[in-house]
């Protein structure tokens, strides 16, 4: 049934908009339009547990779009990181749903669209996350779309009887929703923007070297994710320790027959001593042969996605968020020597990696060291190789978040930018990372950034060359700075222009006596993780 979309001006009515499965009525909310928790898929469960996505059933009347829907099942944070982050639950099957907000919910408007993949390690977030408000870019004149997509074994398990990647596939639909619905809602589907942050901007690299999402998007901005894929026998080995302890084979079809609640116990339980530092057992997106026909970061440096801008960064002090909560950092510090192999293991890298960064900093503690090296390794060394192989008419535009939050010991952490990059540092759940008195404009320049790479493809400072321009957003005015991490990359550089094998064969940590052992470094990663506790969030 077609409904039109009401008088744009008649703000005393709440908006009513057509989708292709049925009308859906939003809110005004201090004259945006915003409509919730609309469905761009049918509910994952049942046959279509495991399952790609599959169109939603069309509906006769108005839907009520005025909540958020239902978010996928996912454990609860650790009770260390839930006083630093926000994760609601919103109950019910209709989980694959997404938002928007609209200045304008007019055909005619043909406004910028940006598209907002969350983060969470892949198994946790969801965009009902207060801090995920959309209302300052729809202020600012963007149509802001937010969506839900498949979590933990959900939508990353690797079974042998169902398709990989089930919460990829997830993205890949509501990015075709939006291609055919934003239109209605004010939105220009010629000119969508993607952003996303940690595993949204993981997300976003393989969906950008994904040639079905060819023509979905024109722009995309990688916040601390870079474009990778996981190794397959490590999802499976995650699927296996799961089916050992639920006692059922680690097929689709057994898993698809398990209670969610008990699910997410035992993915909590098997994922509880990993971390983005230490590494360790996780979900993550494979390539598949199908949706992810190969390893995203070669295909992008190879030359993928070449009409695609991006917008590429990270925090300074990424690692705190992982470190910081539950006294990680203070035990590494004490490992010393044992939390450098352990490092050393994680990254595959010989001695002269750390020998490197501790003459480069050597009033560095070693939990900092370890934490910086490791980002360097897993996030920054691959955004700097996607950037050096952008140019022309779609170059890349690098930023580094330096802002130290006021809350003690996070600093420029993990997502510390999020309330800055959607102008909601006011909202109770940015100051949970924050702290109090978030800079206000900081927040205007930073929103301001983003607001303008969307809509002309240029943030406002120099596109990457072989000078490195990085703009610098902290204290003070941002500012840009020429190649602040190009002596440590250099260390990365050298690296992998030794020998195969030849990082592998160098010993990690020497014992007090006998000769070296290459099984040193696994054990230390082991001990550093048993130190550390529930490593994960």
């Amino acid at each position: 049934m077609a409904v039109d979309a009401v008088d744009p001006v008649d703000r005393t009515k709440d908006p009513v908009v057509a989708t292709p499965y049925g009308a859906v009525r939003g809110r005004y909310e201090n004259g945006i339009a915003v409509f919730r928790g609309i469905p761009y898929a049918a509910p994952p469960f049942g046959p279509r547990r495991f399952r790609p996505p599959v169109p939603p059933e069309p509906w006769d009347g108005v839907r009520d779009a005025g909540a958020f829907g239902p978010t996928p099942p996912k454990p609860p944070y650790s009770e260390a990181f839930a006083r630093l982050l926000s994760d609601p639950v919103v109950p019910g099957d209709d989980c694959l749903n997404l938002n928007v907000w609209t200045p304008e919910p007019d055909p005619g408007a043909r406004l910028p669209v940006m598209v907002w993949i969350h983060g969470g390690a892949l198994t946790r977030g969801s965009s009902a996350v207060p801090v995920y408000d959309g209302r300052a870019f729809a202020r600012d004149g963007v149509v802001l779309v937010s969506l839900n997509y498949r979590l933990g074994v959900e939508g990353y398990g690797l079974f042998p009887d169902a398709p990989a990647n089930p919460g990829l596939r997830d993205q890949l639909a509501a990015l075709e929703w939006v291609r055919e619905s934003i239109a209605r809602f004010g939105g220009d589907p010629g000119s969508v923007t993607v952003f996303g942050e940690s595993a949204g901007a993981i997300s976003i690299g393989a969906l950008l070297a994904a040639p079905r999402a060819r023509g979905l998007f024109h722009r995309a901005v990688l916040q601390s994710g870079p474009p990778e894929v996981s190794d397959r026998d490590k999802v499976r080995r995650m699927v296996r320790r799961m089916a050992t302890r639920l006692k059922v084979p680690a097929t689709a079809e057994a898993f698809s027959a398990v209670d969610r609640e008990l699910l997410l116990r035992t993915q909590a339980e098997v994922s509880r001593l990993s971390s983005p530092v230490l590494g360790g057992p996780a979900f993550g997106i494979v390539v598949d042969g199908d949706l992810v026909p190969r390893d995203p970061l070669r295909a992008l440096v190879e030359g993928a996605a070449p009409d695609v801008g991006l917008l590429l960064g990270w925090t300074s002090e990424e690692y705190r968020l992982w470190l910081v909560p539950g006294g990680l950092l203070e035990r590494v510090d004490r490992l010393g020597p044992v939390a450098l192999a352990g490092a050393m293991a994680r990254c595959r890298c010989g001695h002269e990696v750390p020998r490197g960064y501790r003459a480069l900093h050597p009033d560095t503690g070693t939990a900092e060291l370890v934490g910086q090296m490791v980002t360097d390794h897993v996030l920054r060394v691959p955004l700097h190789r996607l950037a050096d192989a952008r140019g022309g008419e779609s170059p890349a535009y690098v930023y580094e978040f330096a802002w130290p939050s006021n809350v003690p010991d996070l600093g420029a952490c993990h997502g510390l930018e999020l309330g800055f990059v959607f102008d909601t540092a006011d909202v109770p759940e940015s100051a949970k990372l924050a702290g109090e008195g978030a800079p206000r404009e900081l927040a205007d320049a930073m929103h301001s950034a983003w607001v303008r790479f969307a809509v002309d493809g240029d943030p406002g400072w120099a596109a990457w060359d072989a000078s490195h321009p990085v703009r610098v957003f902290g204290a003070g005015e941002p500012h840009t700075v020429h190649g602040p991490r190009d002596r440590e990359l250099a260390l990365w550089e050298a690296e992998s222009a030794k020998p195969v094998g030849a990082a592998e064969s160098t010993p990690a940590v020497r014992p007090p006596t006998g000769p070296p052992t290459r099984t040193a470094p696994l054990s230390a990663v082991r001990r550093l993780r048993r130190a550390g506790g529930a490593g994960r969030p």
